[in-house]
């Protein structure tokens, strides 16, 4: 194991918790621009959802670089990110509203967010 400066050996858990939030970023990004369309044919609450999904994509993708440089603030903000989309994501699969069961809605908003907060908790 190659060493970095302190007595901790060097961990590749940052790079790793980037990629996957570089992913849930793009599927956030892409959920915003979806949103757009709607927003132009008369939907005009649809133009601050798709905003609102595209700065959290921003937001994300910030976070994810501030882990490659090994910010401890961004450890913080990573968790508590994923956290709130945990949460989120559950109360959608606990509430009888129509929200989508299947295995790639349990994969993006159960398994990714919980892989996040598994690596990023012991990154540094």
């Amino acid at each position: 194991m190659i060493s970095s400066s302190s007595s901790r050996p060097a961990t590749s858990r940052p790079e790793a918790a980037f990629v996957l939030l570089l992913l849930q970023a793009l599927f956030w990004a892409i959920a915003g621009m979806s949103a757009l369309p709607f927003a132009v044919a008369g939907e005009v609450s649809m133009l601050g959802l798709g905003i609102a999904s595209m700065l959290l994509a921003l937001g994300t993708v910030l976070v994810g670089v501030a882990l490659l440089w090994r910010r401890r603030w961004a450890r913080r903000a990573a968790i508590a990110i994923e956290s709130i989309t945990l949460l989120g994501s559950l109360a959608l699969f606990a509430l009888p509203i129509g929200a989508n069961r299947g295995l790639v809605s349990w994969l993006v908003n159960v398994v990714l967010p919980v892989a996040v907060i598994a690596l990023v908790r012991q990154a540094f």
